[in-house]
């Protein structure tokens, strides 16, 4: 069996937004489940009018939105519901990401699936969860990034609080989410219940600073805003040469003297302000300051050279661009050609990121499909009466896409 063969059988209802619900849904869809998302008519998902756009589409939907069918309905109607509900009497796993309460109130929550599919997988992502100080909040990812403490502990030193570039905390949410799901899935038999599963935004956040909250429980305090550096050990951070950065990780002592060594400083590892790792992170500001004074003499490649061929963890910091071109990330294969839907592709050119676990190649890369593209095909599926369907969708064809910006 290959990779993409894994869920090859298995149905999913995808009635998530934005970034973590749908990730966790193009995983399953990569591994060969069928993936039908549910979008409003008209405007579709929310994601689908970000910018930037290639072609037709955003590109933060055309991230996590492969692989799958698009049916659009208007779930605010006991018409669009019951589609909703027609469809998941043949569906394995639900994931949603209503605001708590919001579900049941449209007839679209976990006891309603239940009655429909006995042993479904129902998956709910909200930002803080369920409880009653919780189940108001709304949050995305600079949200819970803000009240977890990341964006405190993010930056320079003399500088305000920083978000993390990368979603962060709604791809490990939709990792969790991922993982949670599969783990439902290896428990169910053929005896089993219907299994409901609650993954939240903060609870991701909070694990993400998993040392960082066991060093807090433990001694009362965490670490503030170091740049590129680590509170642990020294020197661990980006260094200025004399045409850039680079960053270099000589987190032992055995690295600290491999690097004295590489950069012609034996004063440096002789001096008492530096002789253990604690000594180091002490002086951290003085270690520095010795470090990018002999950078400052010759680029970035010439001391790159010098500090791996001596052994120590260094690498250049790379733009988003020279990361891509590199070739680490081409021998790879990271960067995958998409493939269209039908005769050619809606977006001109798409190429997309394999799954890190993909490294075979062996998952397909279908284009994310335009809004509503599998109306018509997906209730006829479920059994749905011919003129009921052209009640949901007029003209028995596809929604239109949305118009670029």
């Amino acid at each position: 069996m290959t990779l993409d063969q894994t869920y090859r059988g298995l149905r999913v209802l995808d009635l998530s937004e934005n970034i973590a619900g749908p990730l966790a849904c193009l995983i399953l869809a990569d591994l060969g489940a069928d993936v039908v998302k549910v979008e409003r008519p008209g405007s579709g998902e929310a994601t689908r009018s970000l910018p930037p756009r290639w072609g037709p589409e955003s590109t933060v939907f055309l991230t996590v939105n492969r692989n799958k069918r698009s049916v659009a309905l208007d779930i605010g109607t006991p018409a669009g519901r019951d589609a909703v509900l027609r469809i998941a009497a043949s569906t394995d796993v639900v994931v949603e990401s209503f605001r708590p309460g919001v579900a049941d109130r449209l007839g679209l929550g976990f006891d309603d699936f239940r009655r429909v599919s006995p042993r479904v997988v129902h998956c709910s992502i909200s930002a803080f969860g369920e409880g009653p100080l919780g189940h108001d909040r709304p949050g995305y990812d600079a949200i819970v990034q803000a009240f977890t403490g990341i964006m405190e502990m993010t930056g320079d030193a003399d500088g305000r609080p920083a978000r993390a570039a990368p979603s962060v905390v709604d791809v490990s949410t939709g990792l969790w989410a991922i993982t949670s799901i599969q783990a439902a899935l290896a428990r169910r038999t053929d005896g089993s219940e219907a299994q409901r599963l609650e993954i939240t935004l903060v609870d991701s956040g909070f694990f993400l600073l998993c040392h960082q909250v066991m060093g807090f429980l433990g001694t009362g305090g965490f670490p503030g805003r170091l740049g590129s550096a680590a509170p642990s050990t020294a020197p661990y951070q980006a260094f200025r040469t004399a045409d850039g950065a680079i960053m270099i990780a000589a987190a032992t002592d055995r690295l600290f003297e491999r690097l004295c060594t590489a950069l012609d400083l034996p004063a440096l590892r002789d001096d008492p302000r530096f002789r253990t790792v604690a000594d180091r992170v002490r002086a951290r500001d003085a270690l520095t300051a010795a470090i990018e004074e002999r950078l400052g003499t010759a680029p970035s490649e010439h001391w790159l050279g010098r500090i791996s061929a001596a052994g120590v963890p260094a690498g250049p910091v790379n733009d988003l661009a020279a990361a891509l071109a590199h070739p680490v990330t081409r021998e790879r294969a990271l960067v995958r050609d998409a493939e269209p839907l039908g005769d050619a592709l809606r977006t001109s050119g798409l190429r997309q990121l394999r799954l890190p676990i993909d490294t075979d190649g062996s998952c397909a890369m279908r284009e994310p499909p335009a809004l509503g593209q599998h109306t018509a095909e997906v209730l006829a599926e479920v059994g749905m009466p011919p003129g009921k369907i052209l009640d949901l969708v007029p003209d028995s064809m596809t929604e239109a896409t949305v118009s670029p910006l």
